[in-house]
């Protein structure tokens, strides 16, 4: 408890804190709909493929930047975007395979690039690694605000297109017959999938990106059958997840904030499989339970009549 405390009167701390709930709440925002679209391994392909961005950035600049990271992650996120896309539509292959195909042709290309990095003799690269799996603790006052721009642009656009998002989400062509631009919001959606995890992978890395961007959406789904709700519990549900996470992560030596934290969101996506009112593996078992009781009640009621007409 005293260590939590400290950790909220530490400005550094505070900052890694008040980040990590920022990508939480925007991750669980964004991967609502990209569940519902049932497209939840688009966040893995697009986190593994900002890597070889994040390495060419490097090469070509020569220094560590954040922002220079954030704008190769972002371009090489786009690409794969299109190329997932293309694939799709020119080929016969399914999207499933597409993404296969455009995480392990990306990844493989950024582990190639960064080994390179690492054996170029550069005294400037230590430290890249840290994007595979995220180093939280490396934000600083001027990441989080970033984050936090960010997060409030991302959350704003869902809450302005809401609508569109909803109907895009569970019927694609109910939209197209209504005019709707179906192929750019499909875009608009990836590409706020692609800010997501490019500004995740500081926190969290290309690995585990993709799970802060699915399970707390999977989570909520169990809470709720209403869309604006599922879409609000997955924010907090990432946000708590990043809570947990910093907190966490203070209270031991040396443990990474960005693994406690996907590590909180299954804790809380098991809860939700278990405790959930309406969905969760309780509240079926207690109900079937009812049923049996009643369909034995039922069966037993004819023979206690037929006892009673024959005394």
């Amino acid at each position: 408890m005293f260590e939590w405390l400290d950790l909220l009167s530490d400005p550094n701390a505070q900052w890694i804190l008040f980040g990590s709930m920022l990508l939480g709440l925007s991750s669980g925002v964004i991967g609502s709909f990209a569940y519902l679209r049932k497209q939840a391994l688009m966040g893995d392909a697009l986190a593994h493929a900002a890597l070889p961005g994040v390495c060419i950035a490097f090469m070509l600049s020569g220094s560590k930047s954040i922002v220079l990271f954030l704008i190769g992650a972002a371009v090489a996120g786009i690409i794969a975007t299109f190329g997932i896309g293309y694939i799709t539509r020119a080929t016969r292959i399914k999207q499933d395979a597409a993404l296969a195909i455009v995480l392990t042709v990306f990844f493989g290309l950024g582990i190639v690039l960064l080994t390179r990095i690492q054996h170029s003799g550069n005294g400037n690269q230590s430290g890249l690694d840290k994007f595979l799996f995220g180093q939280a603790a490396s934000m600083v006052h001027a990441d989080v605000v970033v984050m936090a721009v960010i997060s409030v642009v991302q959350i704003g656009i869902c809450a302005l297109l809401f609508k569109e998002f909803k109907l895009l989400s569970f019927d694609v062509g109910f939209a197209r017959g209504l005019g709707y631009p179906v192929a750019f919001m499909d875009q608009l959606i990836m590409f706020l999938i692609v800010v997501a995890v490019v500004v995740g992978i500081q926190a969290v890395g290309v690995v585990l990106m993709a799970a802060l961007l699915i399970t707390p959406a999977v989570s909520a789904r169990y809470w709720t059958e209403k869309l604006g709700v599922m879409v609000i519990l997955a924010g907090v549900f990432g946000a708590l997840s990043g809570m947990v996470g910093t907190f966490a992560s203070a209270s031991g030596n040396n443990l990474p904030t960005g693994p406690l934290t996907v590590l909180a969101a299954t804790f809380l996506f098991i809860v939700s499989v278990v405790a959930a009112p309406r969905r969760g593996v309780l509240a079926k078992w207690l109900r079937q339970a009812a049923l049996r009781g009643k369909v034995r009640r039922e069966q037993a009621l004819p023979q206690l009549e037929r006892r009673e007409e024959s005394l």
